[in-house]
């Protein structure tokens, strides 16, 4: 369903374009450095570690092969991976049957933040991706810890409307 996305697409952002599109295996080292870039990843274990490579690998695989799931990059113009997102389309009971999108990982590049591109990939989620997949909500859930992604969200429009739990399994610790 997620192959309904037309992509690549140019987004505009305050350092210039950027262009959103699909993450292959090639870019497993680009993604591994974005996930490590960010202090909540990194604390949870995203270290960019070598001997990790083959769990990221698999994870990246197990994405790109499920067509309910996109994962996708933000690019600039020398090819430097400056945003991620993953997208998944969910179909529903509630809502009277409305499928949702739920957006998972944004992650920026700690030296292009605030530039406009978290910002840019959103928007096109919510008014472009959420069109083409046919459905009704798009939502996303954000560490506690993070305030200044709340207040990012909330300025595009998002509500936080609802509590989030995990549990996490003993055999998923890494």
């Amino acid at each position: 369903m997620l192959e309904n996305l037309s992509l690549p697409v140019v987004l505009d952002s305050r350092v210039g374009s950027v262009t959103l599109r699909r993450a292959s295996a090639e870019d497993l080292d680009s993604l591994m450095m974005l996930l490590s870039d960010d202090a909540v990843s990194a604390a949870r274990g995203d270290v960019a570690s070598e001997t990790d490579r083959p769990a990221y690998l698999w994870a990246l695989q197990q994405i790109i092969s499920d067509p309910a799931n996109e994962l996708l990059l933000a690019i600039d113009e020398e090819q430097r991976v400056l945003g991620t997102m993953q997208l998944t389309r969910i179909p529903g009971m509630a809502r009277r049957g409305i499928a949702r999108l739920l957006v998972e990982a944004v992650r920026v590049q700690s030296d292009a933040r605030s530039a406009g591109i978290g910002s840019a990939m959103i928007r096109w989620v919510t008014d472009v991706a959420a069109a083409a997949l046919d459905v009704g909500l798009v939502q996303l859930t954000s560490d506690a810890v993070r305030t200044d992604a709340h207040r990012f969200y909330e300025r595009l429009g998002f509500v936080a409307s609802h509590v989030g739990f995990k549990y996490q399994l003993p055999s998923a610790a890494r």
